[in-house]
């Protein structure tokens, strides 16, 4: 893939041919979490809340290696466009061991720092000797998918969606598969749904590193990289974007602390709206895999024209479907929330909950794009200012007041009233970001190579 083939075949179809293969995979892996949900919720209110309190804890780690990637997808993309594969290959080496190393220190901090981190989100001390059967085999899985996802993220710098996206889909298939056999055949309970995604994500792992190795895509030859300079590299925007990503659990724990004000059952239909939430914005998240490397590779070309049209299409339907997707689940909100928990009392809270957020999707939507492009542009602090701004200065404000004035109804519409308004603020950013970047064009980041 080449900025001339991108063009030759038109913006639009590119875009569609880099996205669908991502839309598939990552609704596949949407489905096996809230299909996960469903499971746990049949074990009981319990281990839903269990599940509704490490869900923040879980961003954190997803956010680590989004970061990674993000970063991986940005230098390894930019490096072709300017026509250098050899450093493209040795920067997939230099993310694979960085990576690795970074999300098993992650790991290790999360399960030591567990009482007090999950005390600061108010749990209840009787479900702490459930979280420590469950926690083992989950940050197991969550640093297997850390290194899973910096494969995919060195295929989709390649220009190779469809290898991740039918990898997605296969382990999320073996997910399913094992999910009822671990959770109930077994009896493992809670920490069976660790383990299923333990083996699927391990299965997926084994398959991807082998195709990325055999098409050449990754050295460990280092000797003719400069390893500092590499590493500044990608920490200059792995760090701000890793901060980008991580400040959405941080405020996904504030949250969770809100709602736990309200009681256990506020926070499992809390956890239940979560998963529907990652559900409903999966064409956003396939287009946050399958613009950058489209956005590194014009701007290494110099081709910032292409990089504002590109992204106002995308911006332009994210906004119309994220509209249909609302418009869906107002009117499945009944039927929906009495087929994901047999709870009375959950399903009229997350019935609630389904009213009113869904409404603030596409706000939310054009937020996750500004961030993921402005990270593409080399941008990284401006991403990182967007996601402040949009979690801090609006979301959490909006979710307090709410609370405060209507209680729990409140807080939802308060969601609803942050995403909005950090939608319209992250698109104006947006626009003096590639304003500085049109002003600069005659500098190293944006001449062509």
């Amino acid at each position: 893939m080449t900025t001339d083939d991108l063009v030759r075949d038109g913006l639009g179809r590119s875009l569609f041919r880099m996205t669908w293969p991502m839309i598939f995979g990552v609704l596949s892996l949407m489905t096996v979490h809230l299909v996960d949900s469903a499971f746990v919720g049949q074990l009981g209110v319990d281990p839903l809340a269990a599940l509704g309190f490490t869900l923040p804890v879980m961003q954190l780690m997803i956010g680590m290696q989004v970061g990674i990637g993000i970063a991986t997808t940005a230098l390894i993309s930019r490096a072709l466009g300017a026509g250098d594969s050899v450093r493209a290959q040795r920067l997939g080496g230099l993310v694979i061991a960085v990576g690795l190393g970074a999300a098993f220190l992650l790991c290790g901090i999360l399960w030591f720092s567990r009482a007090p981190l999950l005390s600061l989100l108010g749990i209840d001390s009787a479900l702490m000797p459930l979280i420590d059967q469950y926690w083992v085999p989950w940050l197991a899985s969550a640093w297997m998918g850390a290194a899973l996802y910096y494969a995919y993220s060195i295929c989709r710098a390649h220009g190779d969606t469809r290898l991740p996206g039918l990898m997605m889909v296969v382990t999320s298939f073996i997910n399913l598969a094992l999910d009822p056999l671990f959770i109930f055949t077994f009896g493992w309970g809670l920490p069976g749904a660790a383990l299923a995604t333990l083996v699927a994500f391990g299965t997926g792992a084994a398959v991807v590193y082998w195709r990325v190795w055999h098409r050449g895509w990754v050295r460990f030859d280092m000797h003719s990289l400069p390893i500092d300079r590499a590493v500044g590299q990608l920490s200059g925007i792995a760090g701000p974007a890793m901060l980008s990503q991580l400040m959405p659990p941080i405020a996904a724990m504030t949250a969770t602390a809100l709602v736990a004000g309200f009681g256990a059952t506020a926070v499992a239909a809390w956890a239940l709206g979560t998963r529907l939430e990652y559900f409903s914005i999966v064409v956003v998240l396939a287009l946050t895999m399958s613009l950058p490397p489209m956005v590194g590779r014009f701007l290494g070309a110099g081709q910032l024209d292409h990089v504002r049209a590109l992204v106002r299409l995308a911006v332009g339907f994210v906004l119309g479907w994220q509209l249909a997707v609302a418009v869906l689940w107002l009117v499945l909100s009944g039927v929906l929330s009495h087929l994901l928990t047999q709870d009375l009392s959950v399903a009229a809270i997350l019935q609630d909950y389904l009213v009113r957020v869904p409404l603030s999707y596409g706000g939310l939507g054009v937020c996750m794009i500004m961030v993921s492009v402005c990270n593409a542009l080399g941008m990284p602090l401006r991403a990182m200012l967007i996601s402040s701004l949009r979690l801090f200065a609006w979301y959490l404000p909006a979710l307090w007041l709410g609370a405060y004035v209507a209680g729990l109804s409140g807080l939802f519409t308060g969601a609803l009233v942050g995403n909005l308004l950090a939608g319209t603020a992250a698109w104006l950013l947006y626009r003096r970001a590639l304003e500085y970047q049109v002003a600069v064009a005659g500098t190293e980041v944006a001449r062509p190579r």
